[in-house]
């Protein structure tokens, strides 16, 4: 997934009303749409570097969207809104080895009445994830914050399998570098308990990288789970 406008590198100032972002550009500040409803847990310490892009779109009410922050010397990408265009780009560049054979991608599949998952390939189910928890130095987790809606879709996935349907999670880690993986069960355990069901069950689950740079954000490689 390529930007399409350059983007903008500032000082992170602080987050506030969950949307706004206000970022120090050289000598004034601008108010960026933070497009993340996670907690973003040890991300916003003022002074970090970040990374917007501008969209000129007259009925934006604000004109930059926040895209990266560089923590721990490594480049995170925090805006959720790319995490589906970004694993749409793996499927059709086969940069996913479990779906390199896939014919057919439908984005946005409704399941159910009152549930969509993100992709349907051929019959195999794919809910997508975004990473952005780092804690420790090669080590990425999720959820960073309580997430009833992920136990939903872990629920619903374990159900699918008896549609004939092969449902998988793929943890889509915007963390340049990491290594490791795992389910950060000590900030939500019932997510952790569902997960481990579903493993049971025959969910399948994946963690890949991205390579992030300031002209694009791709998939690069698959990386390790690690189970506790």
């Amino acid at each position: 997934m390529k930007f399409t406008n350059t983007l903008i590198k500032g000082k992170l100032i602080k987050r506030y009303k969950r949307f706004f972002v206000d970022i120090k550009v050289n000598n004034s500040i601008i108010t960026a749409h933070c497009p993340n409803t996670g907690s973003m847990m040890g991300l916003l310490d003022e002074g970090n570097d970040v990374w917007a892009t501008k969209n000129n779109n007259p009925n934006r009410k604000l004109k930059f969207t926040l895209e990266m922050i560089k923590v721990k010397k490594k480049l995170i990408g925090v805006n959720t809104h790319r995490a589906n265009r970004i694993v749409e780009h793996g499927l059709k560049n086969q940069l996913i080895k479990e779906f390199k054979s896939i014919k057919k991608i439908t984005p946005e599949f409704k399941y159910s009445k009152d549930t969509r998952f993100d992709f349907l390939c051929d019959k195999n189910i794919i809910e997508v994830k975004n990473v952005t928890l780092l804690r420790s130095e090669n080590l990425a987790e999720f959820p960073d914050a309580v997430t009833s809606r992920g136990s939903k879709h872990l629920i619903n996935l374990i159900n699918s399998i008896k549609k004939s349907y092969k449902p998988y999670v793929l943890f889509l880690t915007q963390i340049q570098g990491i290594n490791n993986f795992r389910i950060a069960k000590d900030i939500d355990n019932n997510y952790y308990q569902n997960y481990m069901m579903a493993k049971k069950a025959g969910v399948k689950f994946l963690a890949y990288r991205c390579i992030l740079n300031s002209k694009e954000i791709k998939i690069e490689k698959k990386i390790n789970i690690i189970d506790e």
